[in-house]
């Protein structure tokens, strides 16, 4: 059975309306304002993930914030959750945040960090493992390089924490696809 901790949920949920509430009080504070390029600076984006097959469901979503110090160097932070199951094997929630660097030392090429602190709630269906239903966090560095055209970069990424017994992914390595606006 999926056991969710509605209390983390909730300072979640508390945290993005502050985020939103001090964003919409400086973008008003800052309307009039055109000496104030912090804004002009900031990029949206994120990704979405839907992965589903014979009694397989996996759902993401993961929006970021990205701060473009120059044309090279940009920063931000975001958000991630995601949940899984099969049919009667195994439940999962993951929820939590990463802080992303970004180089862009050609305009097609960009090379990244990322640190992400997940908490994940893994429970399994007893009758296939016992013991084994999980409550941890797990923290991922992934390094990784893409193309980059417009908004838009193409890549591969590489865990340098991969523990495969604890990490919610099945290998170290992962391609990705990046859109910002």
């Amino acid at each position: 059975m999926l056991t969710f901790n509605f209390r983390l949920l909730k300072k979640g949920i508390i945290c993005v309306a502050l985020l939103l509430t001090f964003n919409d009080a400086a973008l008003a504070q800052n309307y009039n304002d055109n000496s104030n390029s912090f804004w002009n600076n900031v990029q949206f984006g994120g990704g979405l993930g839907l992965n589903f097959g014979d009694g397989f469901f996996s759902g993401a979503i993961a929006p970021n914030a990205l701060y473009n110090i120059n044309p090279y160097v940009a920063a931000g932070l975001g958000l991630n959750f995601q949940y899984s199951s099969q049919r009667d094997v195994f439940e999962s929630t993951v929820v939590g945040g990463s802080i992303i660097g970004l180089v862009n030392p050609y305009p097609e090429l960009q090379l990244s960090t990322e640190f992400e602190q997940l908490y994940v709630d893994r429970d399994f269906d007893e009758q296939f493992v016992s013991n084994v239903d999980d409550n941890y966090w797990y923290p991922a560095l992934f390094l990784g390089a893409g193309y980059r055209s417009g908004n838009v970069t193409f890549g591969i990424r590489y865990d340098i924490l991969y523990d495969e017994d604890r990490s919610i992914q099945n290998q170290a390595w992962m391609p990705f696809i990046r859109f910002w606006f």
